[in-house]
């Protein structure tokens, strides 16, 4: 059982899932359906007997599965997951199916669309698990592909829109973070002899060679890639429009996950591998983040249209991300971290609410909504358990993870004496929160009832299948968090060290 390389076959099985569902006729949407949502299962099996496993204790890689694919350049297929990684890999394992089980409203070209959501499954866990620099790179552009087409396809009246600037922004950013990689190749070959895309390695090895100047240029290359997937302000603007029109189990991998991947770059490559920028840089990355945090929410504020609230306040939800990660301390980056997954599971549970709504009532729109409480009794009160844990309220998992983010950030010694203010700025998105979530509740739930949305159907039992798992997450994270951060506490208390060890010898 040891070796059994577990990884690897959460990889494959998507993979083989969506070749078997090609396989299929067309026409036969019910088997498509159950082989795309037991194929997701089984995955979500196999990282819960990952976490079985895991032992929290060891700072490094775990459960690592390698191939040498190209030893000639030294491109090795190399898989493992630690602290930094756990959680993200479990997030995916667990949205995935409830986005494909959200998915039964889908009746127009279903075997592509479970296809890819499959085949997307396969590139956002690849991301997460990659050891070496390319393959990472591999896994990164190839999500790019089956969430454009998710969205351009199966998306609201400007989907192509949306798709092309989500995909002309990510292939931006990807260029200049090839160009990095690459760069970073070569540096390691007058080493290695064949070059290497290890990024332990080029993080012992290579990094402290590089000049102060050498390692900005690198940082902001891989940060642009990054920023943009966050999306930091001023990188933000493909964000409203790819949640707006991507299909609901679109906008849920979106906010869930591929953000994710742009927080999880910085923490994994961006700070480890240039450590210098990386404290050199650590306030202006603060100081984008509050601004991300109190524009996002004012952003959120002004809107009519129900998802594109959701949107913007992701702008704002991940803004408290960069602003833990950018604090350089264990508190701060750990908080951050919790904070992924918060986001994801409180985020993404509103856009699944909104598509159940949007069902039912073939609108978004605040000024036509109001007084569904009375009508949606079950809906109402699950809106108002997701949006106060989104807001932050004490005893739900965002407070856990907003709150240690702000004291991580107001001690920082990386931030120095610019610590305090931008805490007491990024506070004031907290109240911003409060503003617009109570808004929104009030606005759909509250008032009176219109006569046209009299006799609306609750959620059925799949909806509430689909909603149980998330707010027992957001009850558990909130009440006892504990065991989240016991299994990051070593690999991210290592990794700052040597952060931290790293910036000294440069000095």
């Amino acid at each position: 059982m040891a070796s059994f390389p577990i990884l690897t076959w959460m990889l494959l099985l998507p993979l083989m899932g969506a070749s078997l569902i090609m396989g299929i006729p067309r026409e036969r949407v019910g088997p498509i359906r159950w082989v795309a949502l037991g194929t997701s299962l089984g995955v979500l099996a196999l990282g819960l007997g990952l976490l079985s496993r895991f032992d929290p204790a060891q700072p490094g890689p775990q459960f690592v599965h390698q191939w040498d694919w190209a030893p000639s350049i030294g491109a090795a297929y190399r898989v493992g997951v630690d602290g930094i990684s756990l959680w993200l890999v479990l997030l995916t394992a667990l949205i995935f199916p409830l986005a494909l089980l959200a998915s039964w409203a889908i009746e127009e070209r279903v075997k592509e669309y479970m296809a890819l959501m499959l085949l997307l499954e396969t590139g956002v866990l690849g991301v997460f698990l990659a050891l070496d620099l390319l393959l990472f790179y591999i896994f990164w552009e190839f999500t790019l592909v089956p969430m454009t087409l998710l969205i351009g396809i199966w998306g609201g009246p400007r989907r192509i829109y949306a798709a092309i600037k989500f995909f002309l922004y990510t292939m931006a950013g990807s260029g200049f973070m090839l160009v990095a990689i690459v760069a970073m190749w070569l540096l390691s070959r007058p080493l290695t002899g064949t070059g290497t895309f290890d990024p332990v390695w080029m993080a012992s090895h290579l990094s402290p060679l590089l000049s102060p100047a050498a390692q900005r240029w690198l940082f902001l290359a891989f940060g642009l890639a990054f920023a943009i997937k966050v999306p930091m302000w001023p990188f933000h603007s493909w964000l409203p429009d790819a949640h707006v029109e991507a299909p609901t189990a679109g906008s849920v991998i979106l906010a869930a996950l591929l953000l994710k991947m742009g927080a999880y770059g910085f923490l994994r490559f961006s700070f480890s591998l240039f450590p210098v920028a990386a404290r050199e840089l650590a306030v202006p990355l603060a100081i984008l983040a509050v601004v991300a945090i109190l524009y996002g929410a004012l952003a959120s504020y002004a809107q009519d249209d129900f998802k594109r609230l959701v949107a913007f306040s992701s702008v704002s939800h991940m803004g408290f991300v960069m602003l833990g990660l950018s604090a350089l301390n264990p508190l701060g980056v750990q908080a951050a971290l919790l904070q992924m997954v918060n986001h994801g599971l409180s985020t993404g549970g509103l856009f699944l609410l909104v598509g159940m709504l949007y069902e039912r009532t073939h609108t978004r729109d605040f000024r036509e909504l109001g007084g569904l409480w009375k009508a949606l009794p079950v809906y109402g009160g699950i809106l108002m358990v997701v949006g106060l844990s989104s807001m932050g309220l004490p005893g739900l998992n965002g407070f856990v993870g907003e709150f240690l983010i702000l004291l991580g950030a107001f001690g920082s010694a990386t931030l120095g004496p610019a610590a305090r203010g931008l805490t007491a700025a990024a506070a004031l998105g907290v109240v911003l929160a409060a503003i617009y979530i109570l808004t929104m509740l009030m606005r759909v739930l509250h008032g009176p009832l219109p006569d046209r949305w009299r006799g609306l159907p609750d959620l059925s039992s799949r909806e509430l299948a689909i909603m149980a798992p998330l707010l027992a997450l957001i009850l558990l994270i909130g009440l006892y968090p504990m065991p989240f951060f016991a299994a990051m506490q070593a690999s991210i208390r290592q990794g700052m060290e040597a952060l931290a060890q790293a910036a000294l010898a440069a000095r």
